[in-house]
């Protein structure tokens, strides 16, 4: 009776390793569609927020950033956290607000220094915001990082809201993410710069929201992700409006 038995549970278990093998072909299968259908949109957006900036307005918010803040894995470019926030702005101050959106996808620090800086060197924005870094851990050097902030932190204006990165769930980039926000919160509080609790806000989703709060990617926020994202930045965004009021 016992090597029936032995055969029995050997059979059980080749078939969940098998189950799990297969249901892992699909997800990876899954992920791949889903990523080539996202990378069609990234024209899309891009050119969906420069139609935005040509349009006028009271207050002028900048977005510097990578595919984040181009609203990537969302089901519309302004249904991202850039434009969440713009009607949080609009709402908040009662005035139009003019949304130029200067963030790049796959864009690192050292892009933002490079392509990104110059442009907003020639606009005088009411609003600013930075969520760069997710790019870089793919990448991950980090005296580079960390000269880059330094450099970006440099340019931006009194007022502007930096955000930490967002939870990785992963160990090994956990332990890379920690680093850049540590230098992150150093750099914006050497400078004043209020800084936007993300990676908080993300890590209290728990395990579910990989399931809950990413795109068919498994890499971009869906619609809910980038609603949770706007909420790390609201309060400080809040602040700055507020602000904006008493000096105009």
């Amino acid at each position: 009776m016992r090597a029936p038995r032995v055969i029995l549970l050997t059979l059980l278990g080749f078939g969940a390793a098998t189950g799990v093998y297969l249901w892992g072909r699909r997800v990876f299968a899954e992920t791949r569609r889903a990523s080539a259908v996202l990378n069609e949109t990234l024209p899309v957006h891009s050119a969906w927020w420069r139609a935005r900036a040509k349009e006028q307005g009271d207050l002028l918010y900048v977005a510097l950033g990578d595919s984040s803040a181009q609203g990537i894995g969302a089901t519309a470019p302004d249904h991202g956290y850039v434009g969440i926030l713009a009607r949080r702005i609009a709402a908040r101050s009662g005035r139009s607000v003019r949304t130029v959106n200067l963030s790049v996808s796959g864009a690192t620090a050292q892009d933002v220094v490079e392509y990104q800086l110059p442009r907003l060197a020639k606009l005088r924005p009411d609003v600013v915001t930075l969520a760069i870094g997710v790019n870089d851990i793919v990448r991950w050097n980090e005296r580079g990082f960390t000269s880059a902030v330094s450099t970006i932190l440099d340019a931006l204006p009194e007022g502007a809201i930096v955000a930490e990165l967002p939870y990785f769930y992963l160990p090994r980039s956990e332990h890379r993410v920690t680093f850049a926000i540590q230098a992150i919160r150093r750099l914006a509080d050497a400078r004043k710069l209020r800084v936007a609790p993300l990676h908080g806000v993300t890590k209290r989703a728990g395990v579910q929201g990989i399931f809950t709060l990413f795109s068919g990617d498994r890499f971009h926020p869906n619609d809910s992700g980038y609603e949770l994202w706007a909420s790390a930045f609201a309060p400080l965004v809040d602040e700055r409006v507020d602000e904006l009021a008493t000096v105009n």
